[in-house]
């Protein structure tokens, strides 16, 4: 999700409609620049993904930005969004499946050779 948005929604701009919730949220002056910025933030967080370096703390990190960015567009730029206000509730969902995996799903047991 992370590289898809930031590489080719955001930093190549393939997808409008990111740069125009940007520019209805920050500002049309330097909306093309700050959603590059964006999408390289996301494509850092698609690295840290893979990394698995401090990986609760990723999950954490993913969980609040995720909530945030559609909180703002759901308040500011339900219009420009792929499914309306309903973006949220996928949003959210998302979140749960980041909760449950990171904090709930039982660790998987070691096999036995």
């Amino acid at each position: 999700m992370w590289l898809v948005n930031g590489l080719l929604c955001k930093v190549l701009l393939l997808v409008p409609r990111h740069q125009h919730i940007v520019a209805r949220i920050l500002g049309a002056d330097y909306a093309g620049p700050l959603t590059r910025l964006i999408g390289l933030a996301e494509i850092g967080m698609a690295v840290w993904v893979l990394s698995g370096i401090r990986r609760r703390l990723c999950v954490l990190t993913q969980m609040a930005l995720v909530l945030l960015m559609n909180l703002l567009e759901y308040i500011l730029a339900p219009d420009l969004l792929l499914w309306g206000r309903l973006n949220l509730l996928f949003a959210a969902l998302f979140v749960l499946a980041l909760y449950y995996y990171e904090f709930r799903r039982p660790a998987p047991r070691a096999v036995r050779r």
